[in-house]
């Protein structure tokens, strides 16, 4: 994967990170509080939650994109409640899909039942939008609000087109916006909102967030086909396991030859795992490629939009951040 883009703005995560330290140390510290519960078993599933880490793509967008566009404390609470967001469609999505393992570690649902991680995600959503109402923000409000009805509808085509072979293209493309690059979008918008940006900056920024967003799922979709399992916590064609055509399947099933096509619908109808005549059909056709050059043209469009930021350090990290879209290998 390494090596779809040579760039000068390129950036190691942690570099990007280093930008915001203090910011994301105070997102951290507010996210701890801010799940704490008088009920024991939510405080449980909760440090399961957090020791489980994660890259914090979101938070560290919000913190990003608002010091670019002239900080505000409100910038550290918005981090946190986009995390929680985050957060909480992955303890229903574990539940959904029936994962045991995210990122190499045992998934909530996998230690405490389905019936705790469900409940414990709807706990976590109504305090984002408990902190989301502390700001006092009527255009935050009604930003997120849009977006977590946008993500709940995304779930539901997700569902709809699993292990359906008929999926298209577009309708593929619709779910990773709804599902991913819709929070990507709200959180950099919010930022752009709190720091009181204009109309035209919180339409470029929430472009920016909404590409940046899909390129990023784009290319694990990839991964989920290419990557070294060990690096990245879960196995490959764990997609294809549970029926999802991806994009690199779609485009298989659309240049294959007939035999190819056979066995990739079959593989999605009944959610296969037989990775290698897969693997070989995707790569014949040219499908890990042509997803590639679709997240490197999402990513292009997301820095087009940054043009609207004045240069400072926190605008570099955000191009950093989308050339570490595509760049990422785990």
């Amino acid at each position: 994967m390494q090596g779809w883009i040579e760039s000068p703005h390129s950036m190691t995560l942690e570099e990007i990170r280093a930008l915001v330290t203090a910011d994301l140390a105070a997102v951290d510290d507010v996210i701890r509080q801010r799940l704490k519960s008088a009920v024991p078993l939510v405080d449980q599933v909760a440090e399961h939650i957090i020791a489980g880490g994660g890259k914090r793509l979101r938070p560290l967008l919000v913190v990003l994109a608002g010091r670019a566009c002239g900080h505000r404390p409100a910038h550290v609470e918005a981090a946190a409640f986009i995390e929680f967001i985050h957060t909480a469609t992955l303890l229903h999505d574990d539940v959904v899909d029936g994962s045991s393992l995210r990122r190499g570690r045992y998934t909530a649902n996998e230690v405490f039942g389905n019936q705790a991680s469900v409940l414990v995600g709807d706990f976590v959503y109504s305090r984002a939008f408990q902190m989301m109402a502390s700001l006092t923000s009527q255009p935050v409000m009604e930003i997120m609000a849009e977006a977590t009805n946008v993500i709940a509808e995304g779930e539901v085509m997700q569902l709809m087109n699993a292990h359906d072979p008929q999926t298209t293209e577009q309708r593929y493309l619709e779910v990773i916006y709804r599902k991913t690059a819709k929070l990507f979008e709200a959180g950099s918008e919010v930022a752009a909102v709190l720091a009181g940006g204009p109309r035209p900056l919180r339409q470029a920024l929430a472009a920016y967030g909404r590409h940046l967003g899909t390129a990023y799922q784009l290319v694990d979709d990839v991964l989920d086909y290419r990557s070294n399992p060990a690096e990245r916590g879960k196995n490959l064609g764990d997609d294809l396991a549970e029926g999802k055509p991806t994009l690199p399947l779609i485009h298989a099933l659309r240049r294959g030859s007939e035999s190819q096509r056979a066995v990739i619908r079959q593989a999605i109808e009944e959610g296969s795992a037989e990775l290698e005549p897969i693997i070989s059909a995707i790569e014949a056709t040219g499908g890990l490629d042509y997803t590639a050059r679709l997240a490197q043209d999402a990513a292009d469009q997301a820095l087009e939009s940054l043009k609207a930021l004045p240069d400072t350090p926190y605008k570099r990290g955000l191009v950093a951040l989308a050339h570490f879209a595509v760049e990422h290998t785990t």
